[in-house]
This record gives structure tokens, C-alpha cells and sequence, in this order.
């Protein structure tokens, strides 16, 4: 790992924070329950993972360990859309703050995943937070979707904004 590479996952983890809490914010006040699958998440559901995703992967590289049995203090999930940006904020901070201590050799270094893999810390804060977090913000865009809700522009220009122009 270089320290280009230590330095651009923290700048991108916080760049990717910032259109996350965006993302929150474009949520409908009133479909917290929304279910498009009766075996899926609902939409306050969904959207509180992206804040359990950075909470339970931080907290476990922090103590070295993961546990899923772990109580993360904050992580109560919001039971109003209006909660979930300034709670995702919150977990985003203290995230940060546990793993900031962390140096480019870190990255390199392996501890026990939750499935009892060893990994590398830099691949755990990479893929199973990083790319994860992604992921699951795409589900939450579907959902808008479903729901008729303009999807925010999030990394280029969005056919929902007014400004978009097809060329």
C-alpha cells in the first residue's frame, strides 16, 4: 500500500460521505416504510445500513476484531426520514475518527474478518465498507425510482436536474 493510496481512500471515503448524506436528504418524509419486496429492507431500513455499514466496519478494524454481536454505541436506527442524514453524519464522523489514527502500513496489515477470513484492513475499509456503501446507496436510488422521487445527481448529471442537458 503507498501512501497516495492511504491518502485517497480517506478523501474519496469522505467525498462518497458527502453524496450519501445528499442521497438521505432526497428521501421522502413520508415513505420510511416503503417495501418494494416483502422481504426487503424498507426504505428507513435501508438508507440507516449505509450509517450501520461505516459504524460496524470501523469499529471492528479499530478493535482489531469483529464481532457481530457488538453493540455499537449510536447506531440506534432513526425512526423518521428527517433523522437519517444528521444520524448518517454523525456515524460518518465518528467512523472517520476511529481508523484516522491508521498509517499506509495498516492497510497491509490482516485481522479476522466477520466470516473468519483474515484480511487486510486497507481491503475490509475498501470493499466491505467503501464499495458496500456504494452499493447499497444504488438499492436506495432504485427505490426513488419506484417511488417517483428525482434521484439527486450524484456523480454526473442526473436526467432528473432541471439543468441536464442531453448532448
Amino acid at each position: 500500500m503507498t501512501t497516495h493510496e492511504f491518502v485517497t481512500f480517506f478523501s474519496s471515503w469522505d467525498a462518497e460521505a458527502k453524496k450519501t448524506a445528499q442521497l438521505l436528504r432526497a428521501l421522502p418524509a413520508n415513505q420510511y416504510d416503503f417495501r418494494p419486496d416483502p422481504e426487503g429492507r424498507t426504505l428507513g431500513q435501508l438508507a440507516w445500513h449505509l450509517a450501520e455499514i461505516e459504524g460496524y466496519m470501523s469499529s471492528g478494524v479499530a478493535a482489531g476484531k469483529f464481532d457481530f454481536n457488538a453493540k455499537i454505541p449510536g447506531l440506534e436506527r432513526p425512526r423518521t426520514v428527517a433523522d437519517l442524514a444528521p444520524g448518517y453524519e454523525r456515524v460518518h464522523a465518528n467512523a472517520v475518527a476511529r481508523v484516522r489514527h491508521l498509517t499506509a502500513d495498516d492497510f497491509l496489515r490482516t485481522i479476522r474478518f466477520f466470516d473468519g477470513s483474515m484480511m487486510p484492513i486497507g481491503s475490509i475499509l475498501w470493499d466491505a465498507l467503501f464499495r458496500h456503501l456504494i452499493h447499497h446507496r444504488g438499492q436506495l436510488c432504485v427505490y426513488l425510482r419506484l417511488l417517483n422521487v428525482p434521484v439527486p445527481t450524484v456523480y454526473f448529471n442526473s436526467a432528473d436536474d432541471p439543468n441536464w442537458v442531453f448532448d
